[in-house]
């Protein structure tokens, strides 16, 4: 079976650690409309926002900025640079 690697050639997953809790995540910024986050089980347990939120959570506001100041210094690179367009917010 062919796995489909489209949207992740040239751009890994790369380690993120929110600046409000430090939860450690896996991060790809496909576009600054698009990004892919994978949680493992200590940043669960790190995560304020996610703990207060239980069930109901939808994500967390303090991770999505570092995400996004991330992804304007550069630390995290886009892969859809060309048809992104500016940065939000920028």
């Amino acid at each position: 079976m062919r796995v489909d690697n489209r949207l992740t050639d040239g751009a890994p997953m790369r380690p993120l650690a929110c600046e409000r809790c430090a939860a450690q995540v896996l991060v790809r910024k496909s576009s600054w409309q698009q990004t892919s986050v994978q949680w493992n089980g200590r940043a669960v347990a790190l995560c304020a926002e996610r703990e207060r939120a239980g069930a109901a959570f939808q994500g967390c506001g303090a991770l999505r900025d570092t995400i996004r100041e991330a992804a304007r210094r550069g630390t995290i690179g886009l892969v859809d640079e060309d048809g992104a367009g500016p940065a939000p917010g920028a």
